[in-house]
C-alpha cells in the first residue's frame, strides 16, 4: 500500500437480518447511509494509528473495490475512517479525530 491508504477485507453479507422491532429485512435490500465494518489487511507507510488486524468503520460510498487473488478488498484513505476497533491498549482514549 502507498501513502495513507488502507487495504481492508469486508465480510460478505450474511443474508436476511431482523431489525430491533422484529421486521425481517431481506439480503437483497439496500440500506443507504449505513456505515460498514472491515478488517484491515495492510496499511501504507503514512498511516499513523491503524494497524493490520484492526477493524475499521467506514462509509461504503467512500472507497474503491479491488480483487486480489480471488478475494474482494476495499481501499480506503485514513481520513475516511470513522472509528477503529483494536485489541491494542496504548494508554489513549481510543478516539481518533
Amino acid at each position: 500500500m502507498m501513502a495513507d491508504r488502507i487495504l481492508a477485507h469486508q465480510p460478505l453479507a450474511e443474508g436476511e437480518r431482523r431489525s430491533r422491532a422484529g421486521i425481517l429485512i431481506p439480503a437483497t435490500a439496500q440500506v443507504s447511509r449505513r456505515l460498514a465494518w472491515a478488517k484491515v489487511s495492510a496499511v501504507g507507510p503514512h498511516v499513523r494509528t491503524i494497524k493490520p488486524g484492526d477493524k475499521v468503520l467506514f462509509n461504503p460510498e467512500d472507497h474503491f473495490e479491488v480483487e486480489v487473488q480471488g478475494d474482494e478488498y476495499v481501499i480506503l484513505r485514513e481520513r475516511d475512517i470513522h472509528a477503529v476497533a483494536s485489541e491494542r491498549i496504548d494508554g489513549g482514549t481510543g478516539l481518533y479525530l
